[in-house]
């Protein structure tokens, strides 16, 4: 038995505690592994390395991820499909392991419904929004260096008697921004799931002034849509999955502003931005990694193809691809009126 490994679309912490999982399992099972590079690109190109124990010895609690990592709609390129599948017969491989987000498990899905091919997916992205499995690998680790920026900004807000504005990640669904901001007291919490203006944020902060509190933190997903920010609040261009650049946006610095106009407070504004994806990983991820890992292996094992690794309450059970027609997976509402509680 061959397999094959590979990470795609934006970086998360746990990757690597994954391809671990994965290889380790394999060669405990005496499968030889391969490491395909820079995701699906790695298929198309015949980018790929052979595995030795060796290969994924310490790497467990490192961040990024080893074998690269690159946004490649396979459905996009001329004979993309045909070159993919090409690798895969060349270099005999009997499954690959998808370790990606919706848009490289969506590649996985089509591919295996479409042309039969013998994928694996493994659920991660910091935004938390794949549909089937209650966490995804990376939001954790993403979230604890989120809270640990509030924490800090808190101090400074204080010191000052400032608004600070948090931009966070989170193009169509909230996670980050509603657990960060639960877990490190945020003041309001902006995501793309609840309607919110700036007026609305305005009045509350002004109430918050009323009751002595002269400071206060907002977290903001970059997909949040205030219907009273200016309308040239617009995105970069769409990659080949059709995804624009959310960061390009400033909705941080637009909503900063709104408050110093309408709340009359000094506001300051802080974008996270890709220290999100950085660092090691949290221990919650690196156990969930090591799980979904050595659940994938054994999926292939028995020859459950089509399948991903999910995470259902404590257990790690199979789902099939088939669950990413459902779309984006949003924020529970629930936990948000929770956060409410605290604003």
């Amino acid at each position: 038995m061959r397999i094959g490994v590979l990470t795609g679309g934006g970086d998360a912490p746990g990757l690597n505690a994954a391809i671990r999982a994965v290889a380790r399992r394999a060669f405990q099972y005496g499968y030889q592994v391969c490491g395909i590079q820079n995701g699906w690109l790695g298929l198309i190109e015949d980018q790929v390395t052979e595995f030795t124990r060796y290969s994924v010895s310490g790497i467990m609690h490192t961040g990024g991820t080893i074998l690269g990592a690159t946004r490649t709609n396979v459905f996009a390129i001329p004979d993309g499909v045909q070159k993919v599948l090409n690798t895969i017969k060349a270099r005999s491989l009997d499954a690959v392991v998808v370790i990606g987000g919706l848009d490289t498990l969506g590649i996985a899905q089509r591919l295996y419904e479409e042309h039969d091919a013998p994928l694996v997916g493994i659920p991660k992205t910091i935004d938390n929004n794949v549909p089937g499995t209650d966490q995804c690998l990376g939001f954790d680790s993403a979230v604890a260096t989120i809270a640990e920026a509030l924490d800090k900004l808190h101090t400074t807000a204080s010191a000052h008697s400032r608004a600070i504005v948090v931009e966070v990640m989170g193009r169509e669904a909230g996670w980050l921004a509603t657990v960060s901001g639960l877990a490190g007291g945020a003041d309001f919490i902006v995501i793309p799931e609840v309607p919110t203006t700036i007026s609305e944020i305005c009045e509350h902060l002004q109430r918050r002034a009323q009751a002595g509190k002269h400071h206060s933190i907002i977290v903001v997903a970059e997909g949040a849509r205030l219907p009273d920010l200016p309308s040239t609040l617009e995105p970069g261009p769409p990659d080949s999955f059709g995804r624009p650049r959310m960061d390009l946006r400033g909705i941080g610095e637009a909503v900063a502003q709104g408050i110093e106009k309408c709340a009359h407070f000094e506001a300051r504004f802080v974008v996270v931005g890709h220290l999100q994806r950085g660092g090691s990983p949290t221990v919650f991820d690196r156990v969930l990694a090591t799980r979904m890992g050595v659940r994938a292996v054994d999926l292939i094992r028995e020859g459950r193809f089509g399948q991903m690794t999910a995470l259902h309450g404590n257990k790690i059970e199979p789902v099939p691809l088939s669950v990413l027609k459902a779309g984006v997976r949003q924020v529970d509402l629930d936990l948000y009126r929770l956060a409410q509680v605290f604003f």
